[in-house]
Formats: C-alpha cells, structure tokens, sequence
C-alpha cells in the first residue's frame, strides 16, 4: 500500500497527541513517533514537521527547553501548554464528529 499525504491540518493534531501521550520530545523524535504509531501509511519529512513545530509554538500550543539527545547533541525539546491541551482536546472532537458524519455518508444504503 503506498503511503498517503496527511489530510490539510492532521500533523498539528498528531504532533500534539504525541506530545500529550510521550511528554516533551525533540523535533526529529516527533516525526519518528508519528511514522511509528501510523505504520506503513504514512512517512514525514523534516520539511513538514519543523514548520508545524514553529507554528504550534507561535501559537503557544507548545512551548520549548533547550537540552540533549539520546546522541549528546544540543536540541530543542518540545512540551505541549495549557492551551495546546485545551486545543488539542478541541480539535480531538471535532475530527470525531467529522468522522462520523462521513461514516453515515459511507454506511448510507440507497
């Protein structure tokens, strides 16, 4: 099965599943999480991942401490705030009802 683009605005939701279930993580450690939990489905470049990463923390939906891999390199680590959990639980919603509302559509008998 060939791996599938993410649908326009998921990785933000990934990433900040991520963060909720794993704690604070660095940028590529993130990345390699989401491809992990998503399997064969789906594979990330760090051109995408970083953009959202400075996007979430120009929305202060993470935060970031500088520190040290697993590889002794210098790295930002990322942490969800308060409002990323509160974002997150809201967007968590939303995508559940959407799904829904597409199964009926997919379920539908003529």
């Amino acid at each position: 099965m060939p791996k599938q683009d993410l649908p326009h605005g998921t990785l933000d939701l990934l990433i900040l599943k991520t963060l909720e279930t794993m704690g604070p993580m660095h940028g590529y450690a993130i990345a390699r999480r989401i491809e992990q939990t998503a399997g064969t489905l789906t594979r990330l470049s760090q051109g995408s991942v970083y953009p959202a990463l400075i996007r979430l923390e120009q929305q202060r939906l993470i935060g970031t401490k500088w520190g040290t891999s697993e590889t002794h390199r210098r790295v930002k680590f990322y942490a969800l705030t308060r409002a990323g959990l509160k974002q997150l639980q809201a967007e968590v919603e939303s995508w559940e009802k959407s799904t829904a509302l597409v199964a009926r559509f997919l379920e539908a008998k003529s």
